[in-house]
Protein backbone atom coordinates (compact mmCIF):
# COMPACT_ATOMS: atom_id res chain seq x y z
CA UNK A 1 0.00 0.00 0.00
CA UNK A 2 1.53 3.17 -1.05
CA UNK A 3 0.58 6.50 0.61
CA UNK A 4 1.41 9.61 -1.11
CA UNK A 5 0.60 11.85 1.41
CA UNK A 6 1.48 10.88 5.32
CA UNK A 7 -0.72 13.91 6.95
CA UNK A 8 -3.49 12.88 5.24
CA UNK A 9 -3.09 9.45 6.05
CA UNK A 10 -2.72 10.91 9.76
CA UNK A 11 -5.58 12.96 9.81
CA UNK A 12 -8.04 10.07 8.31
CA UNK A 13 -6.79 7.10 10.55
CA UNK A 14 -7.82 9.56 13.61
CA UNK A 15 -10.97 10.27 12.06
CA UNK A 16 -12.20 6.74 11.83
CA UNK A 17 -11.00 5.99 15.15
CA UNK A 18 -12.94 8.76 16.10
CA UNK A 19 -16.31 7.54 14.21
CA UNK A 20 -15.83 3.57 15.26
CA UNK A 21 -15.24 5.13 18.88
CA UNK A 22 -12.05 3.69 19.25
CA UNK A 23 -10.12 3.93 22.38
CA UNK A 24 -6.82 4.64 20.35
CA UNK A 25 -5.16 4.96 16.88
CA UNK A 26 -1.72 4.17 15.79
CA UNK A 27 0.53 4.97 12.93
CA UNK A 28 3.89 4.69 11.25
CA UNK A 29 5.83 7.58 12.57
CA UNK A 30 7.73 10.30 11.16
CA UNK A 31 8.66 14.01 12.54
CA UNK A 32 6.21 15.91 11.07
CA UNK A 33 3.46 13.31 12.70
CA UNK A 34 4.76 13.72 16.05
CA UNK A 35 4.71 16.97 15.61
CA UNK A 36 1.08 17.20 14.69
CA UNK A 37 0.36 14.60 17.33
CA UNK A 38 2.35 17.12 20.08
CA UNK A 39 -0.07 20.00 18.95
CA UNK A 40 -2.82 17.70 19.12
CA UNK A 41 -1.86 16.75 22.79
CA UNK A 42 -1.16 20.55 23.93
CA UNK A 43 -4.32 21.93 22.10
CA UNK A 44 -6.38 19.27 24.43
CA UNK A 45 -8.15 17.03 21.34
CA UNK A 46 -6.49 13.95 22.38
CA UNK A 47 -5.83 12.23 25.92
CA UNK A 48 -2.15 10.95 25.33
CA UNK A 49 0.54 11.00 22.42
CA UNK A 50 3.23 7.64 22.79
CA UNK A 51 5.94 7.39 20.89
CA UNK A 52 6.97 3.31 20.38
CA UNK A 53 10.60 2.78 19.18
CA UNK A 54 10.22 -0.33 17.29
CA UNK A 55 14.07 -0.50 16.21
CA UNK A 56 12.62 0.71 12.07
CA UNK A 57 10.83 4.08 11.83
CA UNK A 58 8.51 3.56 14.91
CA UNK A 59 5.07 4.10 15.59
CA UNK A 60 3.06 6.63 16.74
CA UNK A 61 0.18 6.00 19.53
CA UNK A 62 -2.67 8.67 19.97
CA UNK A 63 -5.33 8.01 22.74
CA UNK A 64 -8.54 9.44 21.58
CA UNK A 65 -10.47 12.39 23.95
CA UNK A 66 -14.55 11.79 24.16
CA UNK A 67 -17.21 14.22 26.18
CA UNK A 68 -20.32 12.31 27.56
CA UNK A 69 -18.21 8.98 28.35
CA UNK A 70 -17.76 7.65 24.60
CA UNK A 71 -20.70 10.01 23.37
CA UNK A 72 -19.04 12.70 21.81
CA UNK A 73 -15.63 12.95 20.20
CA UNK A 74 -13.78 15.91 21.06
CA UNK A 75 -12.60 17.04 17.26
CA UNK A 76 -14.87 17.92 15.79
CA UNK A 77 -13.64 17.76 12.47
CA UNK A 78 -10.19 17.56 10.95
CA UNK A 79 -9.74 18.91 7.34
CA UNK A 80 -6.24 18.55 5.14
CA UNK A 81 -5.67 22.44 3.35
CA UNK A 82 -2.07 21.99 1.87
CA UNK A 83 -2.15 19.07 -0.59
CA UNK A 84 0.84 17.67 -2.58
CA UNK A 85 -0.77 18.60 -5.52
CA UNK A 86 -1.60 22.17 -3.98
CA UNK A 87 0.54 23.66 -1.91
CA UNK A 88 -1.66 26.32 0.11
CA UNK A 89 0.66 29.76 1.73
CA UNK A 90 -0.20 32.42 4.40
CA UNK A 91 2.06 35.27 5.15
CA UNK A 92 1.78 36.12 8.75
CA UNK A 93 -0.85 38.47 8.67
CA UNK A 94 -3.23 35.99 5.81
CA UNK A 95 -3.28 33.35 8.84
CA UNK A 96 -6.73 31.47 8.75
CA UNK A 97 -8.89 31.76 11.73
CA UNK A 98 -10.48 28.41 12.14
CA UNK A 99 -13.96 28.71 12.95
CA UNK A 100 -13.50 32.00 14.37
CA UNK A 101 -10.65 31.37 16.52
CA UNK A 102 -12.66 28.18 18.04
CA UNK A 103 -10.46 25.34 16.07
CA UNK A 104 -6.91 25.34 15.18
CA UNK A 105 -4.77 25.71 11.81
CA UNK A 106 -1.85 23.58 12.13
CA UNK A 107 0.96 26.01 10.33
CA UNK A 108 4.71 24.77 8.30
CA UNK A 109 6.87 27.33 9.43
CA UNK A 110 10.79 27.61 9.29
CA UNK A 111 10.82 27.38 12.82
CA UNK A 112 8.71 24.33 12.78
CA UNK A 113 4.83 23.51 13.01
CA UNK A 114 2.65 25.54 15.63
CA UNK A 115 -0.56 26.62 15.33
CA UNK A 116 -2.12 29.64 13.91
CA UNK A 117 -2.35 31.29 16.86
CA UNK A 118 1.83 30.88 17.66
CA UNK A 119 2.54 31.43 14.44
CA UNK A 120 0.74 35.17 14.48
CA UNK A 121 1.93 36.02 18.24
CA UNK A 122 5.61 35.13 16.48
CA UNK A 123 4.58 37.18 13.20
CA UNK A 124 5.81 33.98 10.84
CA UNK A 125 3.70 32.41 7.72
CA UNK A 126 4.10 29.14 6.56
CA UNK A 127 2.52 26.42 4.71
CA UNK A 128 -1.39 26.02 5.78
CA UNK A 129 -0.96 22.13 6.89
CA UNK A 130 -5.00 21.44 8.35
CA UNK A 131 -7.53 22.99 10.07
CA UNK A 132 -8.46 20.73 13.13
CA UNK A 133 -11.91 22.05 15.43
Amino acid sequence: MVINDPIADMLTRIRNGQVARHDAVTMPASNTKKAIAKILLNEGYVKAVDFIDDGLQGEIKITLKYLNGKQTPVIAGLKRISKPGLRVYARSEELPKVLGGLGIAIISTSKGLMTDKEARKAAIGGEVLAYIW
